[in-house]
């Protein structure tokens, strides 16, 4: 029964924001659009489509609002007035009772706030969609901030994540483009994320990787995670004061270089992406504070780690060239990236590709960030993707999503900042460790230990091999005593046929001299 009634509700809400006419207008004919259109006169739908998507979701709560946040992503997928519209989804929830969190708290640690902490504020600082953060004090002096998962968070969701399966299936076998929207695909990325994102344990295991990852860093702090107060809905973990990043009037106050800040954005976000190939997917303002301490001024400090973007080698090597060619300009190479790495159709134009990602990219080149948008680009790349049936990968869509994320940041810091030359030099660098000499002497290191196991070993090998070598393989005596025998089969039966044939010949030669006066 709750189910049918959060299904009344969710078409009521739906109806009433008449996203139910971008259904109608996609039957055949125009008569039912008229008749039903007709039917319910009094609604007032002046409103853009994507305004009217954008306030249906904030009123149908967190999880349909963070499925709208990660749709707005999907340029390849969506319009560009509705994408636009999505990705002003804001995700603010009121917190939960602080009586429920220590409830959490006291089932998850086994034991109540006022025993696990020293010090326990049970107002809360931060509320999110599926967690909020109160902060509290160990024992031993250690301030840290205490993150709690929502009441029930599974159940809520695992009911909405249904119906959205429902709604996506319904879509693709009635809307003409559900299918290729790939609408049931789509849902089941947000639901892997979404529930990726509900486990605090991997979210503090996601801290602790990339805290090692910048262990030696000067320009990025992480918080360190205290696993004996960790639990898949409890996570503590260090308490960080800075100024969020968005409050540049209160950092250039501070004392901070926004042209310094905007340059270490991206070579941090780059570092992330080409040297750990594990990077922080979701660097939206909220999640980025400056520290203001003497001893860490001026370092980012990176919030929220639900959700984080992992590449291989060949993802990496793909997004390389990629890069590569396009700060030297070079579509061909981009457009060979493309087909060589079997996202585009074997039987794809490189011509055509190459003359439609030149005009995607050379309106960009030499201006300031404040003078393009690279969010317009990524559009348009998408749009060629469409045309050429070039697959979109997952974990490419969460780099383009946290690329939009490093661009809103370089406005806001520094609109006159050159992100290709920022970028160029670290992703040249990036390429000569990968493919040159520095790669080649990299990689020898990394295989050291296994070499110092086998060289010692080597002349025994050698000795063992050349041994094998002289010594008769029963195995190819067996194989060569086949070969003679089947030799001499087929010998035989060439034979055979040739004896065969010569006697079918006298037969036949026989029978006509016996019929030959018939031919007189």
């Amino acid at each position: 029964m709750r189910k049918v009634w959060r299904l009344i509700v969710i078409f009521y809400i739906l109806f009433r924001y008449g996203l139910d006419e971008m259904a109608v207008s996609y039957f055949p004919g125009r008569r039912f659009a008229v008749l039903y259109r007709s039917l319910f006169f009094w609604r007032r739908l002046s409103i853009s489509p994507g305004v009217r998507l954008r306030k249906a979701l904030e009123e149908l709560g967190p999880i349909f609002i963070k499925f709208g946040q990660m749709l707005s992503t999907r340029r390849d997928l969506l319009p560009t007035e509705i994408a636009d519209e999505l990705s002003k989804l804001q995700d603010r929830v009121p917190p939960f009772d602080s009586n429920l969190a220590v409830e959490q708290i006291t089932e998850y640690l086994g034991a109540p706030p006022e025993k696990l902490f020293a010090r326990f504020d049970p107002v809360p600082v931060a509320s999110a969609s599926v967690a909020q953060v109160h902060f509290a004090t160990l024992h031993n002096g250690r301030e840290v901030a205490v993150k709690v998962l929502r009441p029930e968070m599974q159940k809520r969701i695992g009911r909405d994540i249904e119906l959205m399966y429902v709604f996506a299936s319904l879509g693709e076998r009635f809307w003409r483009d559900g299918k290729r929207l790939r609408l049931t695909a789509v849902v089941h990325e947000f639901d892997k994320s979404l529930h990726d994102e509900l486990d605090l344990l991997r979210e503090a295991a996601n801290y602790s990787q990339l805290r090692r990852n910048f262990a030696e860093s000067d320009k990025l702090i992480v918080p360190e995670i205290f696993w004996d107060y960790c639990s898949t809905n409890v996570m503590v973990m260090e308490k960080m004061v800075g100024i969020p990043i968005s409050q540049t009037d209160r950092l250039v106050e501070a004392g901070l270089d926004l042209k310094k800040l905007a340059s270490n954005g991206v070579e941090i976000f780059l570092t992330q992406v080409f040297r750990d190939a594990f990077f922080h997917a979701d660097m939206h303002p909220g999640n980025i504070l400056i520290s203001v301490e003497p001893a860490t001024f001026g370092r980012y400090i990176a919030l929220d780690l639900g959700i984080v973007g992992m590449l291989d080698d060949f993802d990496k090597e793909y997004l390389s060239k990629n890069f590569v060619a396009f700060f030297r300009r070079d579509y061909r190479m981009v457009a060979q990236a493309n087909i060589e790495s079997g996202w585009a159709p074997p039987d794809t134009s490189v011509v055509e590709l190459e003359a439609a990602v030149r005009t995607c990219c050379e309106p960009m080149f030499d201006r300031p960030l404040r003078d393009f948008s690279f969010g317009l680009v990524l559009m348009r790349l998408f749009q060629t993707s469409r045309r050429f049936n070039i697959e979109i990968q997952p974990q490419l869509v969460l780099l383009q999503k946290t690329m939009l994320n490093i661009e809103g940041l370089g406005r806001q810091l520094d609109p006159d900042l050159d992100l290709w030359k920022t970028a160029k030099p670290f992703l040249e660098d990036w390429m000569d460790r990968q493919v040159g000499i520095r790669g080649l002497v990299d990689r020898f290191r990394m295989e050291a230990v296994n070499y110092s196991r086998i060289l010692p070993q080597l002349p025994c090998l050698v000795e063992e091999a050349l041994k094998n070598i002289a010594r008769p393989d029963r195995k190819t005596e067996l194989l060569d005593r086949m070969i003679l025998e089947q030799a001499s089969i087929n010998r035989r039966l060439t034979r055979f046929l040739y004896f065969a044939s010569g006697v079918l010949m006298g037969v036949l030669l026989v029978r006509i001299l016996m019929n030959w006066h018939y031919f007189f």
